[in-house]
C-alpha cells in the first residue's frame, strides 16, 4: 500500500461522521496496519464550553473517539467496502488517560492494527501532544448490520421522569461542572449508598448523534462511556466527604457494546460505585434500552479539590 495523506474533505468522503463528532482534520495512511490522525484543538471548539467552564480540557472519551475514527479510515475498505453496514467499536479495554489535551494543543493519533480475525480487528492506539502521551487504548473494531429502530414504548416505566425523581438536571449541574454540549444525563432517578440510576433521552437533535449515509444515526460508543462516567461522578460527589471536589477520568476497562443506541431510545444507566478511598473512585456501569442491555463497562477516576 502506498502511503497517502487525507485532508478534511477526503476524510468526509470516507467516513460517515459529520460535525460536531467528526474529530479529524487530516490523516495519513502509512501502511495496511498503521495510520496517523491529526486534530488541532482550539478554544472555539464548542465542547470546551461544556468541559469545563473556566478549565477547558478535551474530554477523554472524545480522544478515544478520534482513535476510533482513525481506525475506521484504515479498516473501512477491508471491513465494509460497500458502506452497507455499520462499522463500529465493539469493545474497549485498558484505556489510560495520562495527560490532559488542552486548547492550543496539536493532537497526534497513532493507530496500529495487531490482528484481523474475520470481522473483528484488534487495534492499539496512542494519542500524543508535545507534552507527551495523553491517552492509550486497546479496542476491537467490527461491523454489524444496520438495525431498524425498536418499538415505541407507549406505556411509562418506573424510571420515567415524575415528581419522585432524586435530582433534575439543575441539581446535577450543582454537583458536576459539565455543561452543554457535554452534559449527558438528564436526571437522576434514584440513588443509594453504592448505586445510582440515571436517565438520558436520545433524541434526533442530539449533537453527538452522527449520520451514516444513507441516513443511519447512532450514538458513538465512547460517548456512552461518558454517560456512565457522569452518572458515577454525580453519585460519588454527592457523598459528604467529597463535597468541594471534582472528578477526572483515569481509565476505562472491559467495555462491551451489544446493540446500537438510536434516536428515540431512552437510556437507563445503572452504575455501582463502592465506597473506597478519598482520592479515587472505581465502579461498573450498564446501559439499558427498553430493558435490553446495550452497553457495559468499568470506569475509574481521581478526585481532586476544585
Amino acid at each position: 500500500m502506498t502511503m497517502r495523506t487525507m485532508d478534511y474533505d477526503a476524510i468526509k468522503k470516507s467516513l460517515p461522521y459529520r460535525y460536531p463528532i467528526l474529530l479529524l482534520d487530516r490523516a495519513r495512511i502509512e501502511s495496511e496496519t498503521r495510520a496517523v490522525g491529526f486534530k488541532l484543538l482550539s478554544f472555539n471548539d464548542l465542547v470546551f464550553q461544556g468541559h469545563f467552564p473556566h478549565h477547558p480540557i478535551m474530554p477523554g472519551v472524545l480522544q478515544v473517539e478520534a482513535m476510533v475514527q482513525t481506525s475506521v479510515l484504515l479498516l473501512k475498505e477491508r471491513l465494509d467496502p460497500s458502506s452497507a453496514r455499520d462499522i463500529y467499536v465493539k469493545s474497549i479495554d485498558k484505556v489510560k488517560f495520562r495527560k490532559p489535551a488542552l486548547p492550543g494543543d496539536r493532537l497526534i493519533v497513532e493507530i496500529d492494527i495487531k490482528e484481523i480475525n474475520g470481522e473483528d480487528a484488534s487495534v492499539v492506539a496512542v494519542n500524543r501532544t508535545k507534552s507527551g502521551v495523553t491517552c492509550q487504548v486497546g479496542m476491537v473494531i467490527s461491523v454489524r448490520d444496520r438495525q431498524t429502530a425498536g418499538r415505541i414504548p407507549l406505556e411509562f416505566n418506573e424510571v420515567d421522569r415524575d415528581e419522585n425523581i432524586e435530582m433534575d438536571v439543575v441539581g446535577i449541574m450543582d454537583v458536576i461542572p459539565h455543561r452543554y454540549p457535554f452534559l449527558l444525563i438528564d436526571y437522576i432517578a434514584s440513588v443509594d449508598d453504592s448505586d445510582v440510576v440515571a436517565v438520558k433521552n436520545i433524541t434526533a437533535t442530539e449533537p453527538y448523534l452522527h449520520a451514516y449515509s444513507p441516513e443511519y444515526s447512532v450514538l458513538p460508543g465512547p460517548i456512552q462511556v461518558e454517560i456512565i462516567a457522569q452518572a458515577g461522578c454525580v453519585h460519588t460527589l454527592l457523598r459528604p466527604e467529597n463535597k468541594g471536589k471534582i472528578a477526572y477520568f483515569m481509565s476505562i476497562f472491559d467495555v462491551s457494546y451489544h446493540a446500537p443506541v438510536r434516536p428515540g431510545d431512552q437510556l437507563e444507566i445503572r452504575v455501582t460505585i463502592p465506597r473506597g478511598g478519598s482520592k479515587f473512585g472505581k465502579g461498573t456501569g450498564r446501559i439499558f434500552v427498553d430493558g435490553k442491555l446495550v452497553t457495559e463497562g468499568g470506569i475509574a477516576f481521581v478526585l481532586v479539590d476544585e
